[in-house]
């Protein structure tokens, strides 16, 4: 079996400061995505529909409510070798530092991982949006002997700047890469692609960061200790030395690396056919299983809107917007193109009651258009936020970057506020 053979480790990220301030106080895996899910759910969820249940996930920054999700979420049977371990930047006698890239991530953490019976590692990112069959993956590494692969997808020639580019030859072993290249150098780094890809003028093949190393391959590479990051150190020093094979993927992937793209990822599941698809039961995203109840919708007209479980809504209109779990929104308010994370917790009547005491959602006579409310906002009556056309800005409550409006976690926007 694959998973007796493969070991993930799957990287979480720095800072996470494109993602601010979604990033304030949890880390870039623990960000909450499609109203019910978190982001590191989606590559953990890719291994285990690829029968790979071993995973190290690698982070170093507020990663208490990731530890918190991922031991509330990943349960597996007593009688199995099969864990999620979130491993934190420490400091050892020999290494006083926090982590200085991917690389250095997966170098630190060494001694942790050697401690088990595997002949292939699967390097994943924790801030990406796809649905993979990294099975098919490692078959194709295995059967071209190779000894790193790196899983490519064809881009168009905007997107290109921003990747690494890679040539490979027909049996598509990796011949030549080049990181993040200027517009100009593109017509010598065009590759063969699918008649489906040349119709969308994606001509160029990028790295996805999803690489496979064999066991003594990367015990071996780890030595270096002046290789800090694997896209531009690692990778295009060994293309050369070692086989190293490109799988090409043509599915749906996104890079979830600023506010701009995180919110275009989460409104493009209201479409009728979203790219991604969460309905797919044969590539299910798994998360924490909460028991919550139904959703109760009263006098609402609503048009390709995602609502998770537990919510209570009474607003007048809500449109291609992600309603996430125990979402509270009051009478005659209008939600549009919005991603309302929702809340970790219900109040009492009592306190919904008590005029003292804020009411977690969103209240009366609201309009909110072009915004992301993070878990636990309390938006008072009367409140406007429309963050179509403002410049980029930050309050203590509120952050606009791209036109859009991010509430900070835990905000209080009061009665008549006008954003």
């Amino acid at each position: 079996m694959i998973n007796n053979k493969v070991l993930a480790i799957i990287l979480g990220g720095g800072q996470g400061s494109r993602l601010y301030p979604l990033t304030e106080t949890r880390s870039k895996p623990a960000v909450p995505i499609a109203g019910k899910y978190r982001l590191v759910d989606i590559p953990i969820s890719n291994c285990i529909n690829s029968d790979i249940k071993r995973m190290y996930v690698l982070t170093q920054f507020n990663s208490a409510s990731l530890n918190r999700h991922i031991k509330n979420t990943y349960h597996f049977s007593f009688f199995s070798s099969a864990f999620v371990d979130v491993l934190a930047a420490e400091q050892t006698p020999g290494n006083k530092g926090w982590f200085q890239g991917t690389a250095d991530a997966v170098r630190q953490s060494m001694h942790h991982f050697v401690r088990h019976d595997f002949d292939y590692v699967l390097i994943l990112s924790g801030d990406q949006l796809y649905q993979m069959d990294y099975g098919a993956m490692i078959d194709a590494h295995k059967k071209s002997k190779a000894k790193i692969s790196i899983a490519t997808i064809p881009v168009n020639a905007k997107d290109a700047t921003s990747f690494g580019i890679l040539k490979s030859d027909d049996k598509n072993v990796i011949t030549s890469f080049i990181e993040k290249p200027d517009s100009s150098l593109l017509p010598d780094w065009t590759s063969d692609v699918s008649d489906d890809m040349k119709s969308q003028g994606r001509n160029y093949l990028a790295s996805m960061g999803i690489y496979i190393f064999n066991r003594d391959l990367l015990i071996d590479l780890m030595k270096d200790e002046s290789t800090i990051d694997f896209g531009k150190e690692i990778i295009p020093q060994n293309i050369d030395k070692h086989k190293t094979l490109s799988y090409q993927y043509e599915g749906y992937w996104t890079d979830i690396g600023n506010i701009d793209s995180f919110f275009e990822a989460n409104i493009g599941l209201t479409q009728n056919i979203p790219d991604f698809d969460l309905y797919d039961k044969t590539k299910r995203i798994y998360t924490r299983a909460r028991m919550l109840p139904t959703t109760k919708i009263t006098g609402t007209t609503l048009n390709k809107t995602v609502i998770a479980e537990g919510c209570i809504i009474s607003a007048a209109k809500i449109e291609q917007s992600v309603i996430g779990i125990r979402s509270r929104i009051g009478d005659e308010s209008t939600v549009i193109n919005t991603y309302m994370m929702g809340s970790d917790y219900y109040q009492n009547l009592d306190d919904i009651n008590n005029s003292k005491i804020n009411n977690l959602g969103i209240g009366s006579r609201c309009f909110i258009k072009n915004a992301i409310l993070d878990k636990n906002c309390c938006i008072g009556d009367d409140v406007r936020i429309n963050g179509e056309k403002l410049d980029d800005a930050e309050t203590d409550l509120y952050v606009v970057k791209d036109g859009i409006v991010v509430i900070k976690k835990g905000a209080i926007i009061p009665n008549g506020t006008v954003i």
